[in-house]
C-alpha cells in the first residue's frame, strides 16, 4: 500500500558492544542517552569520548574539538586499554582505519566496525545484518480489500505483501541454526534460506528455494493452514507473534509469476520407466513433478475437465484465483508432464488397465463424497451438499452466469450447516451471490470450531452471522417441495469425545425454527466408491479409505501408492503434498534401486 507507514526501518535502537579482548562492555547510559564510552587519541591527545551506537548517525562527545573529516590516531578499550584498531580492515566508503568490536543483537554476535573518520557512517554490516538489530519489528499485516466491498465482488480479499511489508516481515526472522519451521512443514522447504534471501532482497533465489521442495508456492501461501505447521514451531512465537512465513511464501511465488523470473530445471536423461498419477490435485501434482525431476515418463489423468482437483472445484476464486492454479499447473507441462483430463479410474479406465502400461500408479483422488445428515427433508430442493455448491460457483463459473451457462444457486436467506474451511467458503460465496442474510449453524461453541482464524474473521467481517451449539432436526419445504425452513435444536457441551472435542448434547424443549431458502450441508466428505468398484483386493480401513504402508505410501496392491484426502480424510493440501513426496521417493527407490 502506498501510505504503508514504513517507520520501522527508520528508527534507531541500542545495541550492546563488547570489547573483542576483555569482553567488557562499552555500553553507559546517562539520563537522555545511550552511548559507546571509549578512550581515544585525537592529534596526540587523549580524550574521553563517546559514540552514539546508532546504525543511522554517529554522533562524536568529545571535551575536544573534531571536526568532520578528520580522523582519530586510536580508539582504546577503557576496560583493558587495548587498541581497538583492525589493520587488516580499512572502511569500505572512506577507507580511513577501522576499530572492530562485537556487538550482541538479538542473541547474535556480529563483528562491528567504527570508522575513525568523523562523519563515516560505515560499519561494515550488510543489510540483513542492520535488520538483525533494529528495534523490534511486531509482525506485518497483509493490506486486504475493503469488507464493505469485497462482498460484492470474487476478487481475491488479501492483497499479499508489498516489497517494503515483505523486507520489514523478513527481518523479524530469528535465522534459527537448528530451524524447527522446516520440521513443521510436510515437504521440508528451507525456510530460513528462502526468507534470508528475501533479506537480501535476491527473490530469483528466494523463488528457487522454495520450488525445489514445493511445486504450488503461490497456491500454498494462500491456503495452507500456516499456523497450525510451519508457524506453530517458529521460535519467535514463544515470545511474539510468529513469523508470516506463508504470507513471505506468496510475496515471493508471487513476484516470480510477475516477473516469469523461474524457469523450469533442465529434463535429465529419460528413464524407461512410466508413471500413472490418478488425480491432478496438490498431492498429484507434487508426485508428478518430483518423478518428472528424476527422468521418469508421467502421465496425470483426471476426471474433471480442468486440472487441479479441490483446488478448482472447492476453494472460491476469492480465496485463490484461478489464473494463479493455472499458472502453477504450467510449470508441470514446462517439466515434461502429461495431463489427461475426463477421465474417470473405476469408470473409463481401471487400475488394473493402469498397471499394464505403467510401472507404478498413484491415486490421489481426494475424498469428495459428500455426507449428509439424513434428516426430514433433506432431499428438498435447494438444499444441496457443499461440494455440489462450490463446484458449480468455481470450476463451472456460476457467479459468472450467463456468461457462462451455469447457473448459481439462488437463496435470500441462506443457511450453512459445519463449521469448517468449506462452511466459510460456501457461506462467503453465498454472501456474493446476492443473498441478504447468510446464517453458520453450527453444533459446538465458537472455541471448536474447525475452521482456520483467518476464514472464520473474513467471515464474520463480512456479517454472516453464527448460531452456535445448534443443530438441525428437520427441513420443511413449502407446497413445491422447495426449502422454506428448518426446526433446530439448542446443544450443550458434554465430555471430550475421542478426538479430544466436548461432545455436543441436546437440550430438551429448546427447539426453535429458521426461515430460510437455500440450505448447504458441509459436515465433512468420504471415498468416492467408483475408484473401489473394480478393486476388491484394494484394502480399505473401517471409514472406507485406503489403507497404506506410511513410510511409502505403498497400498495392498504392489506398486500402486496413494495420498491425501483418499488415505486420511480430509486434511489440507499441503499435507497431501508431503504424502505425495513420500511415495514419489518410494516408488524411485523401488523402481531404481537407488
Amino acid at each position: 500500500m502506498q501510505d504503508y507507514d514504513v517507520k520501522y526501518l527508520k528508527y534507531k535502537t541500542f545495541i550492546n558492544a563488547y570489547c573483542p579482548y576483555c569482553n567488557k562492555s562499552f555500553n553507559v547510559k546517562d539520563k537522555d542517552h545511550d552511548y559507546l564510552h571509549y578512550e581515544a587519541v585525537f592529534k596526540g591527545q587523549e580524550i574521553d569520548l563517546k559514540l552514539s551506537p546508532y546504525l543511522d548517525v554517529f554522533e562524536i562527545v568529545s571535551s575536544v574539538e573534531i571536526e568532520s573529516g578528520e580522523v582519530l590516531e586510536d580508539l582504546r578499550c577503557p576496560g583493558c586499554h587495548e587498541s581497538l584498531i583492525d589493520p587488516e580492515t580499512m572502511c569500505g566508503e572512506c577507507g580511513s582505519h577501522v576499530a572492530k568490536l562485537t556487538i550482541s543483537a538479538y542473541a547474535k554476535l556480529l563483528p562491528f566496525f567504527v570508522c575513525l573518520k568523523h562523519g563515516c557512517e560505515w560499519h561494515g554490516l550488510t543489510k540483513a545484518d542492520e535488520r538483525n538489530i533494529k528495534l523490534k519489528i511486531p509482525r506485518q499485516e497483509m493490506p486486504e480489500q475493503d469488507q464493505k466491498l469485497r462482498v460484492r465482488n470474487f476478487q481475491e480479499v488479501p492483497y499479499g505483501f508489498t516489497t517494503e511489508l515483505a523486507q520489514l516481515e523478513a527481518g523479524r526472522c530469528l535465522q534459527c541454526t537448528n530451524p524447527k519451521c522446516v520440521n513443521g512443514c510436510p515437504v521440508n522447504v528451507d525456510i530460513p534460506e528462502f526468507i534470508r534471501q528475501i533479506r537480501e532482497e535476491d527473490y530469483v533465489n528466494a523463488a528457487r528455494v522454495i520450488k525445489l521442495r514445493n511445486i504450488l508456492p503461490a497456491v500454498c501461501g494462500r491456503v495452507c493452514p500456516q499456523e497450525e505447521q510451519c508457524e506453530a514451531h517458529c521460535v519467535l512465537g514463544i515470545r511474539d507473534k510468529p513469523v508470516a512465513i506463508g504470507n513471505l511464501e506468496r510475496f515471493v511465488a508471487d513476484w516470480a509469476m510477475k516477473t516469469d523470473a523461474i524457469k523450469a530445471p533442465m529434463a535429465p536423461p529419460k528413464l524407461n520407466k512410466r508413471i500413472a498419477v490418478v488425480g491432478s490435485g496438490p498431492g498429484g501434482l507434487t508426485v508428478a513433478a518430483d518423478l518428472l525431476q528424476l527422468g521418469y515418463t508421467v502421465t496425470v489423468f483426471e476426471a474433471l475437465h480442468e486440472p487441479g482437483g479441490v483446488l478448482v472445484y472447492g476453494i472460491p476464486e476469492f480465496r485463490l484465483p484461478k489464473s494463479i492454479v493455472s499458472h502453477e499447473i504450467e510449470y508441470l507441462r514446462m517439466l515434461g508432464g502429461r495431463i489427461e483430463l475426463n477421465t474417470v479410474i473405476g469408470a473409463t479406465i481401471t487400475i488394473e488397465e493402469l498397471l499394464q502400461d505403467y510401472d507404478a500408479v498413484y491415486l490421489g483422488v481426494g475424498a469428495g463424497l459428500p455426507h449428509f445428515m439424513n434428516i426430514e427433508g433433506e432431499n428438498l430442493c435447494n438444499v444441496f451438499s457443499a461440494n455440489e455448491y462450490l463446484t458449480r460457483i468455481n470450476l463451472m463459473k456460476a457467479y459468472r452466469f450467463p456468461e457462462y451457462d451455469t447457473p448459481k444457486p439462488e437463496g435470500n436467506k441462506v443457511v450453512i450447516v459445519g463449521g469448517g474451511n468449506v462452511a466459510m467458503d460456501s457461506a462467503r460465496n453465498a454472501l456474493r451471490c446476492g443473498a441478504a442474510e447468510v446464517t453458520i449453524v453450527y453444533r459446538r461453541s465458537r472455541k471448536e470450531l474447525p475452521a482456520r482464524e483467518e476464514e472464520v474473521r473474513h467471515a464474520m467481517e463480512e456479517g454472516i452471522n453464527f448460531k452456535l451449539l445448534t443443530t438441525p432436526i428437520r427441513f420443511i419445504g413449502n407446497d413445491i417441495s422447495w426449502v422454506k425452513g428448518m426446526e433446530c435444536m439448542r446443544m450443550e457441551l458434554g465430555e471430550p469425545d475421542a478426538g479430544g472435542r466436548r461432545t455436543p448434547i441436546p437440550i430438551e424443549r429448546s427447539n426453535f425454527m429458521i426461515e430460510t431458502d437455500l440450505v448447504i450441508i458441509s459436515i465433512g466428505t468420504g471415498p468416492s466408491p467408483l475408484i473401489f468398484a473394480n478393486n476388491p483386493n484394494l484394502e480399505r480401513n473401517r471409514w472406507g479409505y485406503i489403507v497404506v504402508n506410511l513410510e511409502t505410501m505403498e497400498t495392498s496392491i504392489p506398486n500402486v501408492y496413494a495420498g491425501g484426502d483418499i488415505v486420511t480424510g480430509s486434511a489440507t493440501v499441503i499435507s497431501a503434498m508431503g504424502a505425495g513426496r513420500t511415495a514419489a521417493n518410494a516408488i524411485h527407490t523401488k523402481l531404481s534401486g537407488e
